[in-house]
């Protein structure tokens, strides 16, 4: 209703609602000083690119103090709430109240906001299979659109979604493909569909796909699938990347912003160019300031960096773009959060993906009959695979691996992303059977593929292992005739899922790979649901129907407890 009064005749109500929010915070100019001057003092800085108005850009002041007293165990908990009152009348009233304490903080923030409750969902059935409980989950996950409410920082979409569950309430790029895996094996194809819905409008209504659902993550992606997601969609995956066409260019021309006029060994934006004029790519985000969700978290990081601290934001910024949120892989010293360096590195699954994507523009093309466009998107490709060889392939280690362009050199750590140029297409016969070989000897856990060697305590670092991970993994392998790899993969990782699932009648985000357990580490508690491990079971139990459990889990007890995982 707020953003109403303020609604010229004719224009849109979101543009409305952002036109409202960005005079009530120009108006209020934090009701105390200027937001640069905040910034300085609060170490928040203001948005290199601000699109609609964060949270954090709504309530300066007031969202610092209770991010930084942090009043709510989860950051993410007030960047989701929704204020009962326009940002101009709470600032106001802060200004009068002035609450200092942390009680009173708290009984000011829960007068003025309403919050969200988690996606939770509930555990198995003691009848029910594991396919069956995933098949039960599906409705329990998905959501109807909705007009967000004023400064809410909840982002529209025109048709329904799925939530991957627990603290994430909102749906989020790279997670619905794997998701989308699943949702199709059971009969959900009208939802798939609904979702590259969701996923064309906000290419066309903000020219990318952003993280997640909300405002705080529009300054950047997340890993590019959209173009595996509309590939789902028909056995036909170029007829549905001709209709697609306009969004996969448009998603394209997103991460190559920045490459025209571009110097050997310079970046701009998400773009790199090598000191031999080829383009890849890196993670970026647009903003350098602490990410709204994890605020706290982001300041304290910064203040035991002896880097500029926009540096150090962009650079946290930068990793949850690329879903890796957080590993070894992005820290300079491989173990502490001081040394992330995300902007300096070509990460290899970026670079797979956009040569899928040129891959699936120049087919589209193709479909369409524009020999032109065919052979333009094609070229850019085979690019892109010379590239890819020359700075991110090591012939000795028999891997792929990133690339630090400004020492120019590769990094050296194995990771999982190694298996991305398989998944792509992009490994040739010789590399696909060497990285087969070290996936075997050095990833292969009891559990499944693990996502690093290095166990820093970071989320994706060992002994974790991650569903997505395991379908690049698996489908990768069987590209290049390697099928019974990817089968063992498969088997290990569904035992690992099963027997959790048996012990706590819930699948979960993440799951300890080296012992067969449920996850750990990172910034929040292991949340459960959850939309891609559902999916990727579902879609391997599909694949493999030798590998479907013999019978149904008791439920939680002591029959799981004792089976172990060989």
């Amino acid at each position: 209703m707020f953003a109403r009064r303020l609604l010229p005749p004719g224009l849109p109500f979101r543009r409305g609602r952002l036109l409202a929010a960005c005079a009530v915070l120009l108006a209020a100019s934090w009701l105390a000083a200027p937001p640069a001057a905040l910034g300085k003092a609060a170490g928040i800085g203001v948005a290199a690119e601000p699109f609609t108005p964060t949270p954090a850009q709504l309530f300066g002041p007031l969202f610092v103090q209770v991010q930084m007293d942090a009043l709510f165990p989860d950051g993410k908990a007030f960047p989701d709430a929704v204020p009962k009152a326009t940002p101009l009348d709470i600032l106001r009233r802060y200004r009068t109240v002035r609450p200092r304490s942390h009680a009173a903080l708290s009984h000011f923030v829960a007068d003025m906001f309403s919050f969200p409750t988690e996606a939770r969902t509930p555990p198995a059935q003691r009848d029910k299979s594991l396919e069956a409980h995933i098949a039960r989950l599906w409705p329990l996950l998905t959501r109807q659109p909705v007009v967000p409410p004023p400064y809410s920082s909840l982002l529209y979409v025109p048709k329904p979604y799925v939530v991957p569950g627990g603290r994430f309430r909102e749906f989020y790029y790279w997670d619905s493909y794997f998701t989308m895996l699943g949702l199709i094996r059971d009969g959900h194809l009208d939802t798939a569909r609904d979702l590259v819905d969701d996923f064309s409008y906000m290419l066309r209504e903000y020219g990318h796909i952003p993280n997640g659902a909300r405002s705080y993550y529009l300054s950047r992606s997340q890993p590019p699938f959209y173009y595996l997601m509309v590939g789902l969609l028909t056995p036909d995956p170029a007829s549905a990347w001709s209709r697609h066409l306009p969004e996969l260019e448009r998603e394209y021309a997103y991460w190559m912003d920045g490459s025209a006029g571009l110097q050997p060994g310079k970046a701009q934006r998400n773009v790199v160019k090598m000191p031999d004029g080829s383009l890849l790519n890196r993670y970026w985000d647009a903003s350098d300031t602490p990410r709204d969700e994890s605020y706290r978290n982001d300041v304290l990081i910064a203040r035991t960096s002896r880097r500029p601290r926009t540096e150090v934001y962009r650079d946290i910024r930068a990793a949850a773009e690329s879903g890796w949120d957080f590993s070894s892989r992005w820290l300079a010293d491989g173990r502490h959060l001081k040394t992330i360096h995300t902007t300096d590195l070509v990460p290899v699954d970026l670079n797979s993906l956009l040569y899928g994507l040129e891959r699936a523009i120049s087919g589209g093309c193709a479909a369409r009959h524009d020999a032109a466009c065919e052979r333009r998107f094609a070229a850019r490709a085979d690019r892109r695979r010379e590239a890819m060889d020359h700075y991110l392939w090591d012939a000795q280690a028999g891997y792929f691996m990133d690339y630090d362009w400004r020492q120019q050199k590769r990094t050296g750590e194995l990771t999982a992303a190694t298996l991305y140029p398989l998944f792509t297409g992009v490994a040739d016969l010789g590399q696909a059977d060497a990285v087969g070989a070290v996936t075997q000897m050095r990833l292969l856990e009891q559990g499944g593929i693990v996502t690093t060697n290095i166990s820093s305590g970071q989320q994706w670092d060992a002994p974790n292992g991650w569903p997505p991970l395991q379908w690049i993994a698996v489908i990768g392998l069987r590209r290049y005739d390697q099928p019974a790899l990817a089968h063992e993969i498969a088997r290990r990782w569904l035992v690992t899922v099963q027997r959790v699932f048996a012990n706590t009648g819930k699948l979960v985000e993440k799951y300890d790979v080296e012992h067969a357990l449920p996850g750990g580490g990172g910034e929040y508690p292991l949340q459960d649901g959850f939309g891609w491990t559902n999916g990727v079971t579902r879609a391997l139990l599909g694949l493999y129907p030798d590998l479907a459990p013999p019978q149904a889990p008791q439920g939680p007890g002591r029959r799981a407890a004792a089976a172990g995982v060989k």
